[in-house]
Parts: C-alpha cells; sequence; structure tokens
C-alpha cells in the first residue's frame, strides 16, 4: 500500500485527539510527526516520529500531506505555503477567515495538482449519519424544516488567548458554526439566503457566542443554533417533514472518547449509547409509527480513507475546497445580515 507521509502543524488537542489517532490506524498514512513550538510532546506518544522546530522544517521534509490545524487566522498563510511548497493540504474548521481567501486557496490547489480538503468530521458523527438516513428515507414525506443545534453550557472564557481576542478567526460561528452549516449543506444544498442573529451573552466576552441562523430554500427553511447557556438540551437535530417528525440527540461519543486516550478501530468505534437513540413518529402506507430508531456507527477513520482515496487515486476530497468556501459563504451572509437586521441573498 502506498504510503502518504504526513506532517501536523500542531500536537495539541486536536492533533492528538482527531487526527493523530487515525493516521496510525490507517496503513496508507505515514506521520512524520508535527511542528511543536515550545513543548516536545509528539514523541511520548510516538517515540518514531519527529519535532519540528520551525514551520520551513515542515515545508522543506518529505511531507507529502500537511495538516493545517493551527488558530483560524492562521489557515489561510499555512495553508498557503504548504500548496506552493508542492505537497497536498487538509485544514480544519473554519477553513478561513473570508470566503477570498477560501477561493484562492481553492484555486492554488487546482493550479498546483495539490489535494485539499476541510476537515469536517462532523459529517462522519453516529448521530448525523442516523439524520441523514432518515431524510434520504422518505419516511418523513416532502420536508418543512430541521433545526439543528450545537449547544453547551459553558458561561467561563476560554483559556486560549485566540479564542478569546477578537480577531479574524474567533467567536462561536466561527469555531462551532462550520460543523452544523456544513451539515446542513451536505443534506440539504445551498440554500437561496440567510437570515442571522449574532450577539456577545458571556460576561466579558469580546467574541460572538452566540448565534441563530436561518437558511431559506425554496420550500422550506433550517435553523441553527449555537450559545453557551443551554443547561438542559434541545434535540440537537429536529426534522419536521408532511409525515412526520424525527428527533435525535446530539450523541456522537468519538471526541470524548479520544479525549480519554482510547484508539479508534474499525470495528466497534463510534457506537452510540441505545439510550440516546433518536425519535421517530411519521405515517407509513396509512399506518402511524411511533419508534426509536438505532443510531449508525461513526468513525472519523471513513474521512482519512477519503482523503487517502483522493490522493492516491485522484478523486475527488472527502470534503472539498468548494465545500468549505459554501461554508464561508454562509459565514460571511451571516455576519451582514446580522449587522443590517434583513435576508441577505446569496
Amino acid at each position: 500500500m502506498q504510503k502518504i507521509k504526513t506532517a501536523l502543524l500542531s500536537y495539541g488537542m486536536s492533533g492528538k485527539v482527531f487526527h493523530a489517532p487515525f493516521l496510525e490506524l490507517h496503513e496508507g498514512f505515514e506521520l512524520l510527526g508535527s511542528w511543536e513550538r515550545s513543548k516536545q510532546l509528539i514523541q511520548l506518544d510516538y517515540p518514531n516520529v519527529k519535532s519540528f522546530a520551525t514551520f520551513e522544517e515542515v515545508l522543506q521534509s518529505d511531507a507529502d500531506l500537511v495538516i493545517v490545524n493551527t488558530p483560524t487566522s492562521t489557515h489561510f498563510d499555512y495553508t498557503k505555503q504548504v500548496l506552493l511548497a508542492g505537497k497536498h493540504a487538509i485544514v480544519e474548521k473554519a477553513f478561513t477567515s473570508t470566503v477570498a481567501e477560501a477561493q484562492e486557496l481553492a484555486d492554488i490547489a487546482k493550479e498546483k495538482g495539490m489535494k485539499l480538503s476541510v476537515f469536517q468530521n462532523r459529517r462522519w458523527d453516529s448521530d448525523l449519519k442516523t439524520v441523514q438516513q432518515i431524510v434520504s428515507s422518505d419516511v418523513l414525506g416532502e420536508l418543512v424544516e430541521a433545526e439543528f443545534h450545537f449547544d453547551r453550557y459553558n458561561p467561563i472564557l476560554s483559556p486560549k488567548v485566540h479564542k478569546e481576542t477578537a480577531n479574524a478567526g474567533a467567536g462561536i460561528l466561527k469555531d462551532l458554526g462550520p460543523h452544523i452549516i456544513d451539515q446542513a449543506l451536505y443534506l440539504f444544498g445551498f440554500p437561496k439566503s440567510v437570515f442571522a442573529d449574532i450577539r456577545i451573552t458571556r460576561e466579558h466576552s469580546l467574541v460572538d457566542d452566540w448565534f441563530d441562523i436561518l437558511l431559506f430554500y425554496s420550500d422550506f427553511r433550517v435553523r441553527l443554533k449555537a450559545g453557551f447557556f443551554v443547561r438542559e438540551a434541545n434535540p440537537a437535530y429536529v426534522v419536521h417533514g408532511k409525515k412526520g417528525t424525527f428527533l435525535k440527540p446530539r450523541g456522537d461519543v468519538q471526541e470524548d472518547e479520544l479525549k480519554l486516550g482510547k484508539k479508534p478501530n474499525l470495528d466497534t468505534w463510534g457506537t452510540e449509547p441505545k439510550e440516546l437513540e433518536g425519535f421517530l413518529h411519521t405515517e407509513i402506507n396509512g399506518e402511524i409509527i411511533k419508534k426509536k430508531v438505532p443510531t449508525l456507527q461513526g468513525n472519523y477513520y471513513d474521512y482519512f480513507d477519503g482523503v487517502y482515496q483522493s490522493i492516491v487515486n485522484d478523486s475527488f476530497e472527502p470534503v472539498t475546497a468548494q465545500d468549505g468556501t459554501r461554508v464561508m459563504q454562509i459565514i460571511e451572509a451571516s455576519i451582514q445580515s446580522s449587522e443590517q437586521k434583513k435576508a441577505i441573498g446569496l
């Protein structure tokens, strides 16, 4: 099997939790190491890899693929240099700070013949995969509305300075927003217009920490919400059709298990507890149905396998630069809508 030599630009939480374990699991990747600015930690977990002292050292290495998992405000500059160095790139969300930056990166990747993918791992969450199955099965009939939440209760400001300092990449809209915006576009396509309300709700916060986005499609609506003052969680996914309703709590276990140091596998990984199953209430062939729906298995491995296949077989990335650009279009339109207090056509 062809090996894709891969380097990380950071070995903080994302590198340790979301990337390295799957690069280790997938036989097609070889983890070379990570750029580490102060603490050298990656070799504690992977003794045979390298701690790169500088970004230039990463660019000069024989890495085929570089994962840009640094703060959002740095994504454009680092990814541009990676692509110009003739290396493929995975970029964490938010893809960039602006639509213009996203489009420029997409153009560079196309010109250089490099693969460029946005790390929208939440497409491979168990709960979203189950919602996708319900929507595609047509058991709800013609869709009327959907509502996705990414809610938390956390009134304390983050100790990570880049997350709480006013900058082009900070705020909940560019942190949690890309997850559910991408999920909505993935399931329902690109909307016709956007209306949004974006606020600051935490004391002393300098960045947005609450949003309510309404996506207008020709015959239905999708609402996306996130905030830090939700003690009792709403269903993460609510989908109403003309025949029925599906409710699903957020239940994917992957992030929590990765944070505990558990290693992913190809068999039982991403299996939700049964008590977090979704609830379907609909009508099928004249019969009213009320039942729990078994949750599909989630696995972020499938994202990395998609990236591997795209490089080896020159196929489309599992999440393309165009996908990332469309998310940025929604984010920019949402900011404009909130400021002008009106719907913005796309």
